[in-house]
């Protein structure tokens, strides 16, 4: 049965609603930091609501996500056997406090110092040295009992940076972000999560793309999770042409509105038109000027279908939250649940 994950902001925790709980198999929390050379989350408000969800929900798994974007400490960590053991540690003692079921690292991005972050060319290495480390104080304490996964960046250079085959011995599973594979980067619009790429892009980051990479360098399709966004990312001063697909802006593809937002005042409401690209597999709106680019009922349900013929774990996504409709978790579900 393919797993339904969600990242959740540690603030969101108390909030969560019964229904939801309901239907995943994995949360992630959002997240554990890296401080003078230490892994920190401080948290104990959140305790009352771990109890909470596993009384919904006893079958779910609660990880402590620890990185994101610009979360830096990893490249110094990671450099030393003695930093790699702190983490293990400090992982390990994080989630024995907080009644954890294992660690996700989220290390954006391995040998890239994109975010501002520390990074060397030895963390390629080094992120498999870390993983071991983290693996082997797991199964010390207790064989397979806790979990140890990644949020993996979803196109070649994470990949190219990285030593996926060595490191997937160590993990549980592998969670693509095959989100934000374009945007801020970049001013020719196009989809940023989308499932397949568009033959007449010039870019063709997209999550069947992915999987194939992730595959290719050693991965097993049953450890790849793939990931969709509960946002959109938006360009500017976009001419009118072909719906404003593949066109120069004159703005990056900043990050657009959550998508409670988008069916509040977006999706066909103040000039707004939804096209859906059926190559891509993916959505977007455009209102003469404008471009947005998001996921929907629609192009879940095709990741979906693509996640159970392809074998893989599952399916995640980024961010709980940012769907205020509450419709997009049940509606995962549902289509997972389909024969």
């Amino acid at each position: 049965m393919s797993m339904l994950i969600e990242y959740v902001w540690d603030g969101c925790l108390k909030d969560m609603r019964q229904e939801d709980i309901l239907c995943l198999d994995v949360i992630n929390i959002a997240f554990g930091h890296i401080k003078k050379q230490r892994v920190v989350w401080e948290h104990p408000e959140c305790k009352e609501s771990i109890v909470r969800i596993r009384q919904i929900n006893p079958k779910i798994k609660i990880l402590l996500s620890v990185g994101g974007w610009s979360a830096g400490g990893f490249s110094e960590i990671a450099s030393t056997k003695d930093g790699r053991e702190t983490f293990a540690e400090d992982a390990l003692a994080l989630v024995e406090e907080y009644d954890l079921n294992g660690i996700d690292i989220d290390w954006e991005y391995p040998c890239l110092s994109v975010a501002g972050i520390g990074a060397e060319p030895q963390d390629k290495v080094n992120f498999t040295l870390l993983l071991k480390e983290i693996r082997e104080a797991f199964e010390e304490k207790e064989k397979g009992r806790y979990l140890l996964t990644i949020a993996a960046g979803g196109d070649t250079y994470f990949v190219r940076n990285t030593q996926m085959k060595e490191a997937a011995e160590y993990l549980d599973y592998v969670q693509l972000m095959t989100y934000d594979l374009r945007g801020g980067f970049q001013v020719l619009t196009g989809h940023h999560t989308s499932l397949y790429a568009t033959s007449a892009d010039l870019f063709d980051a997209c999550a069947d793309k992915a999987v194939r990479e992730f595959h290719a360098a050693g991965v097993p399709m049953e450890k790849i999770v793939i990931g969709a966004a509960f946002y959109g990312r938006q360009w500017d001063g976009v001419p009118d042409v072909k719906h404003g697909l593949c066109q120069m802006a004159k703005t990056t593809g900043g990050f657009g509105k959550h998508y409670g937002e988008l069916v509040e005042n977006y999706i066909g409401k103040n000039g707004f038109v939804r096209y859906w690209d059926d190559e891509a597999k993916a959505p977007w709106l455009f209102d003469g000027s404008s471009f947005i680019t998001y996921d929907d009922k629609e192009s879940l349900g095709c990741k979906i279908e693509y996640v159970k013929q392809m074998g893989l774990a599952g399916i995640m996504c980024w961010e709980y939250s940012n769907d205020t409709t509450h419709t997009l978790t049940i509606h995962m579900r549902t289509e997972l649940d389909k024969e």
